[in-house]
């Protein structure tokens, strides 16, 4: 049975992805094992890997930093043996070059790009929180079966930026584009929250359960 690590990092929102991802697996009739885990032995060990994100970047980046061996371990697992990857919200973040969140800290550099502070147009508020369609901009495996039109839930002030067109799976529009989702090799990461998207939510965590990159 394979073995998928979610991220405790002092970062909240495990609860919901643990559940989300339990029903995902049912739902898709996928035999795994989530184990909430900070231990880097557990982590390097594991067949996928969930990495979940709420709040600050600065915070989040310090949480992963606190524990000792943990980005190691990641670094090791997701770029040494491919294992697949999934970030959520800040999760997603952190795969950038650095964040712009009240002054300048950096971020894994997995998927480059900065993460700074949205501007949409008149009319739309900051922070983007409620449900909003995204738009795939190519097609990729953990996006399958979606819909024509697929509805998710964003709660967040800041977004990736300048990330390389080809790193970019998906997209919103709130007063202005902004990247939904990101993906290279083994990676793929949202900004929004599959775990509060309902339906659409728990059929991405299946594909990823079910997902073997190439």
């Amino acid at each position: 049975m394979s073995f998928t690590a979610l991220i405790d990092y002092g970062s909240g929102n495990l609860h919901s992805a643990a559940r989300a991802l339990r029903a995902a697996a049912q739902a898709a009739r996928v035999e795994l094992t989530i184990e909430t885990t900070a231990c880097p032995d557990r982590v390097a060990a594991s067949d996928r890997i969930v990495l979940p994100g709420v709040g600050h970047f600065a915070d989040c980046a310090a949480g992963l930093r606190r524990i000792d061996g943990l980005i190691e371990a990641l670094t090791e697992a997701v770029l040494g043996r491919a294992v697949p990857f999934l970030g959520i919200c800040v999760g997603q973040q952190l795969l950038a070059t650095r964040g712009l969140e009240d002054g300048e800290t950096a971020g894994l550099n997995w998927i480059p790009g900065d993460v700074d502070r949205i501007q949409p147009g008149p009319g739309h508020r900051v922070p983007h929180m409620g449900w909003n369609e995204i738009e795939i901009t190519r097609p990729h495996p953990v996006l399958a079966g979606l819909g024509p039109a697929p509805h998710v839930y964003f709660t967040h002030s800041y977004a990736y930026k300048s990330a390389a067109a080809e790193d970019v799976a998906a997209v919103t529009e709130y007063g202005g584009e902004m990247i939904a989702a990101v993906a290279r090799e083994n990676m793929f990461a949202t900004q929004f929250h599959p775990e509060k998207s309902q339906a659409t939510g728990l059929r991405l965590l299946a594909n990823f359960l079910d997902w073997t990159p190439k």
